[in-house]
Order: structure tokens, then sequence, then C-alpha cells
């Protein structure tokens, strides 16, 4: 079964230094799930990581599309599983690590559920399950349902525990029959990054200081001049928010407190997703770093299972 590493959490808490802490530790390679970075020479708005800083560490879906270009979910989800299965064969442990929610929930679903539609008041009764009764009586359900998925699912992997039971009440069919059909399968641990709301706002703002320091108006300058206002690309935080400077109607103070606004207001929606949409083990490293012992310790123990 193939097994997958998800580091995820809002913009600016740290996620992809540590990636690289855990690539180098579990022999793994990245793969960005970030909707932004695959798009060439827009580099300091995304925040994209740079050579230098790689470490020697493979990193893929960075750089494949010209800012003209779109590149969808479902764009996502195809490149990503193709990946996830020839880093898996080459012996290492894929890690996509990113803040897109929407990639990422697509892919982690579309790999366990595929195009089956579900019922939100069941899943909700799972959910309730669940956090009535521990993830041992839930997996013991799953056990008794579909004793071929139980078997192959570890207790704690509560998200595809709970994905296997919604299987079986809303089709009828097990589990173990649909990963038999489409070989979907696959072993993901999950963990989100996140700290205190001020905290995390001011390491926003500082890094917006710091993108400007670096050019990012330089480069949201080329992305303007381009046209890129009528792509995908464009529509960025961190691009789009100067559009109106370049036409005259705004500061350039304007223009910056308004990047900081709105990347600030999509940490939080980032954060609502990955409540409501990931099941994973929250951690907060800003606040105190020696959590990353935790998530070493929580990696190795899901990598031996």
């Amino acid at each position: 079964m193939d097994k997958l590493l998800v580091i995820a959490g809002p913009t600016a808490v740290g996620k992809t230094k540590l990636s690289i802490e855990i690539a180098k530790k579990f022999n793994g390679e990245i793969i960005s799930g970030d909707s932004m970075q695959v798009y060439r020479n827009l580099n300091i708005g995304t925040a994209k990581i740079q050579e230098n800083e790689m470490e020697n560490i493979p990193h893929h879906l960075i750089d494949v599309r010209n800012f003209n270009e779109r590149f969808s979910v479902s764009d996502f989800i195809e490149v990503a599983k193709k990946l996830i299965k020839e880093i898996n064969k080459r012996g290492k442990l894929p890690i996509i690590v990113g803040g897109t929610g929407f990639y990422l929930s697509s892919l982690l679903n579309n790999y366990q559920l595929g195009n089956d539609s579900f019922n939100q008041d069941k899943r909700d009764k799972i959910e309730d399950y669940l956090e009535k009764n521990g993830k041992h009586k839930l997996w013991n359900y799953l056990f008794k349902i579909d004793p071929k998925a139980a078997i192959n699912i570890p207790e704690n992997n509560t998200r595809r525990v709970k994905r296997a039971i919604e299987v079986f009440e809303n089709t009828g069919e097990l589990f173990s029959n649909q990963n038999d059909k489409n070989d979907n399968s696959m072993d993901e641990k999950n963990i989100i990054l996140n700290t205190d709301r001020n905290i995390l706002y001011e390491r926003i703002n500082t890094r917006v200081d710091k993108m400007i320091n670096e050019g990012l108006l330089k480069e949201a300058k080329w992305l303007y001049d381009h046209r890129g206002y009528d792509y995908q690309s464009g529509k960025g935080i961190g691009y789009k928010e100067f559009n109106e400077y370049f036409k005259g109607n705004q500061s350039l103070e304007e223009s910056i407190n308004l990047v900081k606004q709105n990347s600030r207001h999509y940490a939080k929606r980032q954060l609502t997703w990955f409540r409501n949409k990931m099941n994973a083990d929250w951690f907060d490293i800003v606040k105190d770093d020696s959590k990353k012992n935790d998530i070493f310790l929580d990696i190795e123990k899901w990598m031996e299972e």
C-alpha cells in the first residue's frame, strides 16, 4: 500500500522548513500542494522554495506551468497520484506540502472514494460515534462489517477507518472490494501546523514586508505587464492587490496593506477548511520547537505500521 505524508497548514506557519527536515530524516521527496507554485517566474509572491534551500531534496509540481496556462484540481490529482506511486516504488516517502486545502482534500478523498457521492448525515453520525466511543471501538465496528479492510487500516488512521465505513453505509459495497477494483488504496498521515492567531498574523505581516524587500513589486509588475490579471496566475494573493496601484488608482502602502489583509483572511479560511475537511494531527512548532520531536516520533510509528 502506498504511503503518503501530508504537511499542511496556513501560510507563514513553517511548513517548508519542517518538510525539508522530515524529508532528510525519512528519505522523502516533496510534492508541492500549492496551487500557485506551479507557475514559472512567480517566485516571491508564492513563497516558492529556492534551489539553494532544497538541500538536495527532490521537489515536484513546482514551475510546471507558464503564467498563462491553467492548472486545475483535476490536473493536480492526476499528477500527484502518479508521483506518489513513482516515489513509493523508489522506496522513498512522498511528502505533499502546501496550504491549498481544496487540492489536498480532493486528492485524499479521490483516492479513497472515487466518484461516489456521500450522505452528510451519515458522515456526521460516524463522527459522533468516534467522538463518543473512541478510535478503538470505531475500528472494531469496521472490523465487524469489513474485516479485510480493517486488517489493512491501522487503528490510529481514523480518517481511513471512517472512509471505509462510509463506503459500506452509502453504497452497500465493502471498502476492501473497492480497493481491489481500483487499486487506489493509500496509507496517508496528515500533519497540520498552526499557532496562535496573533502570532500567525504577525508572521504573515512580516513575511509580506520581506517579500517587498526581495522584489515582489517587480514580480507583480512583470505579471501585470503580461496581462496576468486575465489568467488564473494573476488572481493569486500577492499579485492581484497591486493592479490598482499600477493603474494609478491606489497607493503602494494601500496595496501592501491589502496583501497583508488578504493573506490573513486566507489563513483563516485555510484553517477552517483543514478543520472541517481533513483528519489530522495538529502541532504548534512556532511556540514550541520541541514539538518537532513529537512529529518525528509519530512519523516513525506510522512508518513501522
